[in-house]
């Protein structure tokens, strides 16, 4: 096998609410996570982003690191609320300060700066105006991502929209375990236009401002049924259309899935034909975040798509109980390329949650499922470009353990460790391994597989 291109992007991901803590220093608004982890009941142990991996004070230590492990880009969120406390109207200076901070330190390090403008944390006011649901949601976000433009893109070349708007709907609107904590799937519907609405309005925003780069990242998870049944095979479609489509055919082919209209019933509004033109704004690339496949069966108690995965036995899982699939990754970058036509595609995220042993008498931490986690993955990317996929790029999730949303600090996807208590960073064995694929420029796969 060839070694991947020499203008292959190697990176690391984290977002905001995840690992900056601090979350009204200086001068921030709270967001709506914020508020949602202080209500008991609400995370694992009542945990909150207060503290997270105290990234907003230690950045510094954090792009030593980034440096250490050779990384070529650095994806990370911007807080909404922030640079904009009340998530319109006046801009705290001293918010959108830290990220020029961090952005400029970045460049000097030889890093390229890969900003999200929203990976779920939503000012808190904007948050009772209705949120998502507000339709004037998409002018609030055209209006911050105007601020964050204005002031990062003579510098930040490549920018994503948006992280992961199905689990934004899916969780906060519909399961009700994500902020707002809504089980609404009319909230639900129009949450998620609204988020491709404001998704359109930043592209051309960005459009009269920059001239870099911009994409949105979705979430893909590949849909195979537990059976041959009529039952499990239609389940699995409308899985498939609520999970993989209901974004992604808006963007790219201009209308929605016909499968949502049997998983919302007569909760799902009409939407005016205009709104399309919007969504539909081209972009530059589009991000990938995969973790894993489902195995679906039909289930009548599950709804709204009334499908419900099958844990496969002898099959590898994950703490989330995720299974660990390789394969399902080239299918899921074949597919984009099938359905959606040829276009540059970056893995925004791809990792996983595995306890951790205790540092050994030397301070390691070997974490092999991780690292093999990641070599496994890193050679099913390899395929799907040798058979045609242009993908650009890959994002390690995560650089660093962190705040797992509801899962609180139990979950760690990190390939460097932090110590709950003290926060000391420590290189995982699964890091320094991801820095030798950089250095070799994917090279090692093959010695590793070889061994």
């Amino acid at each position: 096998m060839t070694a991947f291109p020499r203008d292959f992007l190697w990176g690391a991901a984290t977002s905001a609410y995840q690992i900056e803590g601090s979350p009204l220093a200086d001068g921030a608004g709270p967001s709506n996570w914020h508020l949602f982890t202080h209500i008991p009941g609400n995370t694992v142990d009542g945990a909150t982003g207060d503290l997270a991996c105290d990234h907003y004070r230690r950045w510094p230590e954090d792009i030593g690191i980034m440096r250490e492990l050779g990384l070529q880009a650095y994806r990370f969120s911007l807080s909404w609320s922030r640079i904009l406390p009340e998530g319109t109207g006046g801009v705290n200076r001293r918010g959108l300060d830290f990220y020029e901070r961090l952005t400029d330190a970045l460049l000097a390090a030889g890093i390229q700066p890969v900003p999200t403008l929203f990976h779920w944390d939503l000012p808190a006011t904007l948050d009772e105006r209705g949120g998502w649901v507000n339709r004037d949601s998409a002018g609030w976000f055209a209006d911050y991502a105007e601020v964050v433009f204005r002031r990062l893109g003579d510098r930040v070349r490549r920018w994503t929209t948006l992280n992961e708007p199905w689990v934004i709907v899916d969780a906060g609107f519909v399961h009700g375990v994500h902020p707002p904590g809504l089980t609404d799937l009319g909230a639900a519907a129009h949450a998620a236009h609204n988020l491709l609405r404001a998704h359109g309005q930043a592209v051309r925003c960005y459009r009269a401002h920059g001239d870099g780069e911009i994409g949105i990242v979705v979430n893909l998870e590949p849909k195979d049924a537990a059976s041959e049944t009529a039952a499990d095979r239609a389940a699995t479609r409308r899985a498939d259309a609520y999970m993989n489509r209901q974004f992604l055919d808006p963007l790219l082919l201009g209308q929605y899935p016909e499968e949502l209209a049997e998983v919302f019933g007569p909760d799902r509004p009409e939407f005016p034909p205009d709104d399309f033109a919007l969504i539909g704004e081209p972009i530059d690339f589009l991000g990938l975040n995969y973790y894993t496949r489902s195995v679906n069966r039909h289930d009548p108690e599950a709804a709204p798509v009334f499908a419900s995965p099958v844990r496969q036995p002898g099959a590898e899982y994950s703490e989330m109980g995720w299974e660990v699939h390789p394969a399902s990754l080239v299918r899921a970058l074949v597919w984009l390329k099938e359905r959606y036509g040829d276009r540059p595609i970056y893995i925004t995220e791809n990792g996983g949650a595995f306890v951790d042993p205790a540092p050994d008498a030397d301070g390691r931490i070997v974490d092999p499922a991780r690292r093999e986690y990641i070599r496994r993955h890193l050679l099913a990317v390899r395929e799907a470009m040798a058979r045609g996929v242009d993908v650009r790029g890959y994002f390690a999730w995560s650089l660093m353990d962190n705040f797992e949303w509801a899962c609180g600090n139990e979950k760690r996807f990190g390939i460097v460790r932090v110590d709950p208590v003290t926060l000391d960073r420590t290189v995982k064995e699964s890091g320094w391994f991801y820095r030798d694929v950089i250095a070799s420029q994917g090279e090692v796969l093959d010695q590793e597989e070889n061994t």
